[in-house]
């Protein structure tokens, strides 16, 4: 009875709980798909819809055909990942969290930072707690992982990283839920580079201010990713064109900006890698802008990619395949010279 009991414990654990929690998360704000940001995004959508219905620019007969229809939120594509969305909660329990857990010791957190510049610089006077700091400090900390988030993403445009995220890119069709389609090394990468680079900003800003500053948050969440999740973020994964024009795009991520990365079309490739601020494109040179007129577009990588990302197994699994394949073709030898060269 006992071993039962452990068993289920273990199986609440890993499996119904985080499931569980993927369902009660659609009425929190912590997350991109919490209903009220579905519902502005989609409320966004509606907006487009009858602006371009009254202007003739959209030859869709209703808002659901506006986004994408049954042909797209129906699609088997969309189907696997309304499935994997679950799936990755338990993913996140058996695997990311182990793994991570197993390097988390050996990171510097930020008292160890302010450690090392306090016995470099010296002591700084506390500043105390204030609005203004806390906001200032929450900016920085939306910053960092911006900017980290775009290397990390660069990385994985790379030739032994992609394998992991063609994951996400082999989609055909695009729907909100879309966003989480991304394999569990991809979520292993980002986790540790956010606790390496968050903690050592915040244990410079910590040393700078005297001692430790809280974040200003909304709902809580910090308050910046309220407010670029309530920018119809669920968008970007969408058939939904929403520009927000050249020059506002040099800054600020659109939807259409991040379909554009998603497009199998080769002027598109390795464009747009930022997630709310595009910034970091438009300075590393790989920024794309748009214009209000969509742009004819195909996602995923192609035809033969489409068929064999289909299931859950084959998202967790062919990356690995992949890999070993790419690895074994480098390990093959050309067979040494024959004939007399270089004999007397």
């Amino acid at each position: 009875m006992d071993l039962l009991t452990e068993l289920y414990a273990e199986l609440d654990r890993v499996v119904l709980a985080p499931v569980a929690d993927r369902f009660v998360g659609i009425f929190d704000l912590n997350g991109r798909f919490g209903l009220l940001f579905l519902f502005i995004s989609y409320a966004v959508a509606y907006g487009l819809f009858r602006y371009r219905k009254h202007r003739g620019l959209t030859g869709a007969a209703s808002f659901w055909q506006f986004i994408g229809g049954s042909r797209v939120n129906f699609h088997r594509s969309a189907l696997l990942d309304y499935r994997y969305y679950f799936v990755r909660a338990t993913l996140k329990i058996a695997l990311v969290i182990p793994v991570v857990a197993l390097v988390d010791p050996y990171i510097l957190r930020s008292g160890d930072y302010i450690l090392f510049f306090t016995n470099l610089w010296g002591a700084r006077p506390e500043l105390g707690q204030d609005l203004g700091l806390a906001l200032l400090y929450g900016l920085g900390v939306f910053l960092v992982r911006d900017f980290k988030h775009y290397w990390v993403h660069r990385a994985f445009h790379s030739r032994w990283l992609w394998e992991f995220h063609k994951v996400h890119h082999s989609a055909p069709v695009m729907v909100p839920v879309t966003a989480s389609r991304i394999h569990f090394v991809e979520k292993i990468v980002e986790r540790i580079a956010s606790l390496v680079c968050v903690g050592l900003y915040a244990g410079l800003f910590y040393y700078l201010c005297g001692g430790e500053i809280s974040r200003y948050t909304l709902f809580g969440v910090t308050y910046l990713v309220f407010v670029f999740n309530a920018l119809a973020a669920n968008l970007r994964h969408s058939h939904v064109w929403l520009s927000f024009g050249p020059v506002v795009e040099r800054v600020l991520n659109s939807p259409a900006q991040h379909q554009i990365h998603h497009s199998d079309a080769p002027r598109h490739f390795n464009k747009n890698f930022g997630t709310n601020l595009s910034i970091w494109d438009w300075m590393f040179g790989t920024l794309y802008t748009t214009t209000s007129t969509p742009e004819q577009i195909n996602f995923g990588t192609g035809k033969r990619d489409a068929e064999r990302y289909l299931t859950v197994y084959s998202l967790i699994v062919t990356p690995f395949v992949e890999i070993a394949r790419k690895f074994k073709r480098t390990r093959v030898v050309e067979p040494p010279a024959t004939g007399t060269e270089g004999s007397l």
